[in-house]
């Protein structure tokens, strides 16, 4: 019989390594062992043990080389966690997305899900320590380890080792021990999250021969006469709700289950977040428009042929409505659905509406559950329970059983970008998951992202326009005040005299009011007035903010945190608050309207589970009268009692460091202005802005994106931006600016060679920009370089991009710096 080889991807392969290891599968396993399970197996010289994903199985390798293979050692699980489409998929990722095969898989699957390993050296059994420590030899390290082991019983973990010994390296000390037989390595696997069960008790009889038989004993024995009967009527239940029902005990059940009446087994039961209890709803009725475009997408969801389509409609038109039926159309085909918004604080609504029409068919995945209740959730999917999945970004990767329709609603969202490896876009993730399925991709939104439109525009996706609300109402009037008087006024706080008239008369019409300011805390930064001293933060290249809840400067970037000084640290002189924040906002709201409640909706107040759904749910419930928050309060929501909306400074994100600030700024605006007027009242919006005439402040305030598309899109045509180009950014990053300085300018010559001889003067030549530092420079200690590149990202670019960043990586002379690749990333 034939040795079968295992090709495994392996959790502590770097990127410059990353590749398919070969080995030999154990007899034992040879039975069972499957693509998409997960292993054990040791790598390197020291043959550390690693955990890893088998990606192939293939017949045995001529002798020579099977005999230089090392072997699996254990398996880690009992049913592939990865089906073939996975590993294709993870596969893709790390072709398009500069990782490792292992870390597409990591963000394919839940936390919960993954081992934790645990090496434990022991003294080998039968060893006397007289041999032992004359096979340590001269070896002083050795002989430590031996002290080690034997004062802890004969045994101590590899990481207590690694504490002993400080800063000297115990690994070949502990290959020389073990190779000599004096030590042996275990290594055990403990999971993140375990399965939870419960003790469910049934009958183990008919029910009319279990009364029969403990009839007789009813007086003597009436609480197990009570559980008898309680299980006649039910069936079967758990037995803690046995036992709280019949006020039995364990005991009790024990006796039944003796006498041969009663079966007790475990069970797995799921951990799940519940939505409060909602009446089930019928289809919703559609209007004429919704119609229209639920007819058109309708016809592609049962086409064969995969599709994507762009929706396009305005805020409030109702592309929730439109949604909940192309899914019920999905499920009658027997297919599955995937629901992705880009901010958590948009799920409980969600899932309100959408427990009314799926019941318990729908799922929710987002990273604000426990670590248990998303590995269940998972489980509820892959097993077919739940068909419907509602989440954020990674809820992409749910294995949803043929798989028919994706929805991106708010696609135009940065927030579906990974910022960390691996660097993906939901969209093209999921793009490629409708494209291997037949699926329908849905994007939808209000201010469709320049790409999108322009590849509806081009024909590669649907156009699908909904063009009015859904109500027939009229969308927001937006006034824009001019900042500027304000100051000539003598006004120069946050809440300028058009705004602060507009929430005096909706607090005395008793509506609600949302106020939107892209910047937490209380003040931007904190100066001297005598010497111009600012406070910055230690380990980046940043001002440090300071939040007035705590009475300390802060960090963004790297957390750092520090009291407020009484005076200026270097002169003494009196410290001067500059710029505003949501918490400077919430103390002048109060300060204007005593007595008024305002709630404030950022990172700091909710970074509890669940803290953003009690907060909106007060919001609604309490109709508390003003919330004020960052773009968290922008997209989704939907509050009927809401009138005015209020952008405190429109012009925080114009003027930033990025091609993207104009589209961002017009989403952000055009998005939260949608917030009000949503119910039978008329809304109202008030831009603050210290450039009222900048084009794209009057889109918005038009609510006229066409308009602001055709300007934007000729502006990029222009500069070779995306959709026209790719931008593919490599960082660099290292403790030493030089060092990551010099490394930068050594790609940017393999860059500048490449692209020389591949396309020479045509105009299809790459433009390359840079090394110039990023926007923040400096974050946690570590100096950050970038080099840009505008370029078609084709098979052949990626090729020789993964060439680069392996050879940066084996370059010593890069030593201590990192070096990623991101194309198109949004920050």
């Amino acid at each position: 019989m034939t040795e079968p080889i295992a090709r495994v991807a392996l959790s502590a392969a770097t990127y410059a390594i990353d590749k398919p290891y070969s080995y030999r599968v154990p007899e034992e396993a040879a039975a069972f062992l499957q693509p998409g399970m997960r292993v054990v197996v040791p790598f390197g010289a020291g043959d550390r043990r690693v955990e890893g994903l088998v990606l192939a199985l293939s017949a045995e390798e001529p002798a020579a080389g099977r005999r230089r293979l090392k072997q699996i050692l254990t398996v880690l699980d009992e049913a592939p966690v990865l089906d073939e489409e996975g590993i294709r998929l993870a596969l893709w990722m790390r072709e398009r997305s500069f990782c490792t095969v292992y870390d597409a898989a990591r963000a394919m699957l839940p936390a919960g899900l993954w081992f934790s390993l645990r090496d434990v050296y022991r003294i080998a059994p039968g060893t006397d320590r007289a041999a032992a420590y004359e096979a340590a030899g001269r070896s002083e390290i050795a002989r430590r380890i031996l002290d080690l082991l034997w004062a802890s019983g004969g045994a101590a973990e590899q990481r207590q080792i690694r504490e002993a010994l400080g800063s000297r390296d115990p690994a070949p000390a502990l290959r020389a021990l073990t190779q000599k037989g004096i030590l042996v390595l275990e290594t055990s696997a403990s999971r993140g999250v375990g399965d939870k069960t419960e003790r469910v008790a049934s009958l183990a009889v008919p029910a009319e021969e279990a009364l029969a038989r403990i009839s007789s004993q009813r007086g003597r024995a009436p609480l197990q006469y009570a559980v008898v009967e309680l299980l006649c009527g039910i069936g079967e239940a758990p037995a803690k709700e046995i036992c709280y029902f019949t006020g039995a005990s364990d005991a009790t059940l024990r006796a039944l289950v003796k006498k041969g009446l009663v079966a007790v087994e475990r069970r797995e039961v799921f951990r799940r977040v519940r939505p409060e209890a909602v009446e089930t709803e019928p289809p919703p009725v559609l209007n004429g428009e919704q119609q229209a475009a639920f007819e058109q997408l309708g016809a592609l969801c049962r086409s064969p042929e995969p599709a994507a389509a762009l929706l396009y409609g305005v805020t409030g038109s109702g592309k929730t409505q439109v949604y909940i039926r192309l899914i019920q159309s999905a499920l009658e085909q027997g297919k599955g659905a995937i629901v992705l918004v880009p901010e958590i604080a948009l799920t409980p609504q969600l899932l309100r509406k959408f427990s009314a029409h799926f019941g318990e068919d729908i799922a929710l995945l987002h990273s604000a559950l426990g670590a248990g209740e998303r590995y269940d959730e998972w489980k509820r999917v892959r097993s077919g329970q739940a068909r419907v999945v509602l989440g954020t970004r990674s809820a992409v990767f749910a294995p949803v059983a043929d798989l028919g329709l994706v929805i991106l609603d708010e696609e135009h969202e940065g927030s579906y970008k990974s910022e960390n490896a691996p660097r993906y876009h939901a969209r093209d993730v999921a793009k490629y998951r409708c494209a291997k399925g037949g699926g329908l991709l849905v994007l939808g939104s209000a201010t469709p992202s320049v790409e999108s439109m322009y590849q509806a525009e081009q024909g590669r996706y649907h156009l699908v326009r909904m063009t009015r609300r859904y109500n027939a109402r009229a969308l927001p009037r937006v006034l824009i005040s001019d900042l500027r008087e304000e100051l000539r006024a003598g006004n120069g706080g946050s809440i300028g005299g058009l705004l602060r008239q507009e929430l005096a008369a909706n607090l005395e019409r008793g509506e609600q009011s949302i106020l939107f300011l892209n910047r937490r805390g209380a003040s931007r930064m904190v100066t001297c007035g005598e010497c111009g001293e600012v406070p910055a933060c230690p380990r980046c290249s940043v001002r440090l903010t300071y939040h007035s809840a705590n009475g300390r400067l802060m960090c963004h970037y790297c957390g750092h945190s520090e009291p407020l000084p009484p005076r200026c640290p270097k002169c003494g002189g009196e410290l001067h608050f500059i710029g505003a924040g949501t918490q400077k906002v919430q103390q002048e709201l109060e300060e204007l309207f005593p007595g008024t409640e305002v709630l404030r909706m950022d990172a700091d107040t909710v970074g509890a589970a669940q803290s953003h759904e009690k907060l909106l749910t007060r919001f609604a419930k309490e109709r508390v009268p003003i919330l004020v928050g960052t773009q968290m309060v922008t997209k989704g929501l939907d509050f009927e009692n809401v009138t005015l909306v209020g952008v405190i400074a429109a012009d925080l994100s114009l003027y930033v460091d990025s091609f993207r600030a104009t589209e961002r700024t017009f989403s952000l605006l055009t998005q939260v202005v949608g917030r009000a007027g949503r119910g039978e009242k008329a809304g109202r919006a008030v831009i603050q802005t210290y450039t009222p005439d900048n084009d794209i402040i009057r889109y918005a305030a038009a609510q006229d994106y066409d308009g602001f598309y055709r300007q934007e899109v000729d502006l990029r045509r222009l500069m070779d931006y995306p959709p026209f180009r790719d931008l593919i950014v490599l960082h660099a990053s290292g403790t030493e600016e030089s060092a990551v300085l010099r490394a930068c300018q050594k790609l940017r010559r393999s860059l500048d060679q490449w692209s020389a001889d591949l396309w020479g003067r045509s105009p299809e030549r790459p433009r390359i920009m840079g090394p110039a530092p990023a926007a923040v420079a400096k974050v946690n200690n570590r100096y950050r370089y970038r080099l840009n590149m505008l370029c078609r990202s084709g098979p052949e670019v990626r090729r020789y991009l993964s060439f680069l960043l392996c050879a940066a990586a084996g370059d010593k002379d890069n030593r201590g710096v990192s070096v990623f690749a991101d194309i198109d990333p949004y920050d």
